[in-house]
């Protein structure tokens, strides 16, 4: 093997690593680094991932709006949707953002801006195209890609995933989508809205199953206003049809009957794979778990000293504002030389379909594991509620306060409904900042009336046991009994 050409710092990966990168270099000057990434610049949140489905996304929420309208004495008739337009304006948005990295990255004095695929070949060496490089230093910020089932004909039938619909031109008129997750109901949103005719199919009992029981079925219902739900059925096979059709078999995994679906297209949306694969990882010393993830401690170092892992690529948790709080918490440590350890006990995420969610913390099951359901209070507050929430016509969307009956602590909160994702920074941010913050904490703090955020306040003020949560759950939302049980 050739000799290696040495650097400061190598970074795989153009997501949240980037940042780090730059602060390392501002912190050595002297020093020049190697940026890898074999698609184009920004990473999967920006290329494929959060920012253009948002963008998608957003165009859905105001054909909701707009068609819900006459509850509010408005006339506008049907809105008539451009899927071309719409497609292409999330292209024009996205485009220049990733232009602009790819530009800075090749321009950057201190910056070697390789486009291969990397791949180790020893300890802290890699080899990319027909260069090899080194360094003491190297950040893995790896990704992860679409995961794919091994469902008989698939492949011969075609398929789009999250990544590939992106290059949509023309709306099918049907669409299966495998999968009952995020993915599955943001995109089941999205091309509903726009008008395809949308079934979900969902191996796991509980539609969205990462939620809380009664946030998946209030999405469920919600949702599947517009839309077929099926949940607890197993993908079997795929095959061709006549005209252009795609015929979908799933056996139902309780009664074993089959259902068979026909429809124009079919979007896979069953999670996602790690990169990690591609960079021979066992030839750098790095280990990784039996799926493939890179295998890291708090600290985000991985097995091999001086490197370490953040982002997707590591399979804990793949969301973007997480990778960034990693890259953070590398750079203290990588580069300072610091020992902050990163904490996963309160990171939120949210999920952008009809109705918007957002969920951070404990779960009610898992608090009542951890502290006896005798010691876990409920704060519940109904949208409808509030002067603002009434007047949006928001009905039964509802947030959700799980807390420590003897101190009052947050555990955590979910939250079905209008900005669901704004309205829960608020009890997030507290926490995070101070860990004891408190459920009256919140609720006695001054919120302006009327604005949503008394949604907040009314649930931070309404804490009670998990059984009358229960009773409140069965007479507003007819879900229930049971933590856990609801479907």
């Amino acid at each position: 093997m050739t000799d290696s050409v040495p650097y400061g710092a190598i970074l795989v990966g153009t997501g949240s690593g980037l940042e780090l990168i730059e602060a390392f270099i501002a912190r050595n000057p002297n020093a020049r680094a190697a940026v890898i990434d074999k698609d184009r610049p920004g990473g999967i949140c920006l290329t494929r991932g959060c920012i253009p489905s948002k963008i998608l996304l957003y165009s859905a929420e105001l054909v909701r709006i707009i068609e819900g309208a006459s509850e509010f004495g408005i006339s506008t008739g049907s809105p008539a949707v451009s899927f071309p337009a719409v497609m292409e304006r999330m292209r024009s948005l996205v485009a220049p953002d990733i232009k602009a990295i790819g530009e800075s990255l090749r321009q950057a004095e201190d910056i070697d801006y390789f486009t291969d695929t990397a791949e180790f070949v020893g300890p802290k060496t890699l080899k990319v195209g027909s260069s090899v490089i080194s360094s003491d230093l190297i950040f893995l910020c790896t990704g992860s890609r679409p995961a794919v089932p091994p469902v008989s004909g698939l492949e011969e039938a075609g398929y789009l995933t999250s990544d590939t619909l992106l290059s949509l031109e023309e709306l099918p008129e049907s669409i299966v989508i495998i999968g009952g997750g995020f993915i599955a109901a943001e995109y089941g949103h999205f091309l509903s809205a726009m008008g395809s005719a949308v079934t979900i199919i969902g191996r796991n009992p509980r539609f969205l199953p990462d939620e809380e029981p009664e946030v998946s079925s209030f999405a469920r219902s919600r949702l599947g206003e517009h839309l077929k739900i099926l949940t607890n059925h197993e993908v079997s096979s795929v095959r061709k049809a006549m005209a252009h059709e795609k015929v979908v078999t799933a056996v139902n995994r309780g009664d074993g009957t089959i259902v068979e679906l026909v429809a124009e297209e079919l979007l896979v949306a069953t999670g996602r794979s790690p990169n990690n694969d591609l960079l021979h990882l066992e030839k750098g010393g790095i280990a990784v778990d039996n799926k493939g993830w890179i295998i890291v401690d708090t600290f985000r170092r991985t097995s091999q000293p001086g490197i370490w892992a953040f982002g997707d690529g590591t399979g804990l948790h793949q969301f973007k504002h997480l990778a960034n709080q990693e890259a953070r918490v590398v750079y203290h440590n990588a580069v300072l030389g610091e020992s902050v350890e990163m904490d996963d006990s309160f990171v939120p995420s949210a999920v952008f379909t009809d109705p918007e969610i957002a969920s951070f913390g404990m779960r009610e099951g898992e608090a009542v594991n951890a502290y006896g359901e005798e010691n876990i209070l409920i704060g519940f507050a109904l949208y409808e509620d509030t002067a603002k929430g009434l007047a949006m016509g928001a009905g039964t969307c509802f947030a959700k306060v799980i807390a420590d009956s003897t101190t009052g602590r947050i555990l955590g909160a979910h939250i079905a409904g209008p900005s669901a994702s704004i309205l829960i920074q608020e009890i997030l941010t507290l926490t995070q900042v101070k860990p004891d913050t408190t459920s009256f904490d919140i609720g006695k703090a001054m919120h302006i009336h009327p604005a949503l955020s008394e949604v907040i306040e009314h649930a931070c003020l309404s804490l009670m046991p998990v059984s009358h949560y229960h009773h409140i759950l069965q007479d507003h939302l007819g879900l229930g009994p049971g933590s856990g049980q609801m479907e």
